[in-house]
């Protein structure tokens, strides 16, 4: 994928005081998730008057922000979450970078916020990525993780649309999203609190949804859970998706199930990915309603093989088990199946550069 010319000129201002090289190797031995973070940051800023402007690519740092600032008040804010790899042959790639260019903009016109120009979003995580190459790690499963996010910065207390915005992309190299890492994860099924309404905020990728979720993921580890999934908020009958992931079901047919995207599940670009290598593998995908009830059934029956979750952080990790406040039952033998084995294996060969790339979706880094 070769991007367009970005419309602003960035200015590239590197840190005067970067991470010693020891030190981030030291680091390097022992990768969470999210903790540790890069050199540098990409900065664009927004106001009516001058729309897009001031583009720059310097040393990370926090930005001063007025206690009236408006996302403070009004969480007007999105963000996304992408990764860049380091291949086997030494490329620097993205995967399905414009993707994640195109969901940014559905949510900040869903939240009322100015739209970036996709050349200009895809300018600033490459520019990043350009100058914080040393931070891609290659160990197992590690990977550079982006995040890119836009916040209302305007010094004001009225409710209306912000006038002003800071967007901004910062790095982290990190490990597996699990600490178990491809061991199969216990779901908690939340059966008092809902993740999204239609009409509402679930198909954007803003703070205020996941927010809402952390009660019920807190619920879910105190009973000995890794995730928490949510139902639909009419009805508490039919499974949407998880804190921060979508959900597969894999049945005895071989055929495949995942809620359909209604306005309150957020359009996963590792969840579009897999519709497409499943069609590729010759599997049947069906987007369509898939009840609690008929989960608990279909596993008791034996009709449900496997059930996994996907996303640009845990990529695809199985589910092993699921509790709820009446009982807890197994999927198959509580074991990560092989459809998602192999799923995961195709999806991440490719972000790896490890497979060939037939639709496409990497983007190399030239010079990195």
């Amino acid at each position: 994928m070769q991007a367009a010319s970005p419309r602003l000129p960035f200015a590239v201002k590197p840190t005067a005081h970067p991470v010693p090289e020891a030190d981030r190797l030291k680091a390097f031995e022992a990768l969470g998730f999210g903790t540790l973070f890069s050199d540098h940051m990409a900065v664009i800023r927004w106001s009516a008057d001058k729309g897009w402007h001031s583009a720059e690519i310097t040393a990370r740092a926090p930005f001063p922000i007025d206690p009236a600032a408006s996302v403070l008040h009004y969480a007007q804010e999105i963000f996304e979450g992408m990764k860049a790899y380091r291949t086997a042959d030494g490329r620097a790639v993205l995967f399905r970078p414009q993707e994640n260019a195109r969901r940014f903009n559905e949510s900040a016109r869903r939240m009322a916020m100015p739209e970036l120009p996709e050349e200009d979003f895809l300018a600033a995580v490459e520019g990043l990525v350009k100058i914080d190459a040393r931070w891609i790690p290659q160990g197992e499963g590690s990977s550079l993780y982006l995040r890119p996010f836009m916040f209302a910065s305007e010094t004001f207390l009225g409710v209306r649309p912000s006038k002003e915005y800071i967007f901004c992309v910062i790095a982290s190299p990190v490990g597996p999203y699990f600490k178990g890492g491809a061991k199969p994860v216990k779901i908690w099924v939340s059966e008092t609190y809902t993740r999204a309404a239609a009409g509402g905020t679930g198909a954007a990728k803003c703070g205020g949804n996941y927010a809402a979720s952390l009660v019920a993921q807190a619920e879910a580890a105190a009973h000995g859970c890794d995730q928490v999934v949510f139902l639909d908020a009419a009805e508490h009958r039919w499974v949407e998706e998880l804190g921060g992931m979508n959900v597969f079901f894999v049945l005895e047919d071989g055929s495949i199930v995942t809620p359909p995207l209604s306005g309150t599940i957020l359009p996963g670009i590792t969840r579009k990915s897999l519709i497409s290598l499943a069609a590729d593998e010759g599997l049947t995908v069906r987007e369509e309603p898939y009840s609690f009830d008929r989960w608990q059934a279909d596993a008791a029956s034996g009709r449900l093989k496997e059930a996994f979750a996907c996303g640009t952080a845990a990529v695809v990790a199985g589910i092993g088990a699921v509790k709820f406040s009446g009982g807890e039952f197994r999927i198959g033998d509580g074991e990560t199946g092989p459809v998602t084995t192999r799923l995961r294996e195709a999806l991440v060969g490719i972000q790896r550069g490890q497979t060939n790339d037939r639709n496409g979706w990497l983007h190399t880094l030239s010079g990195v």
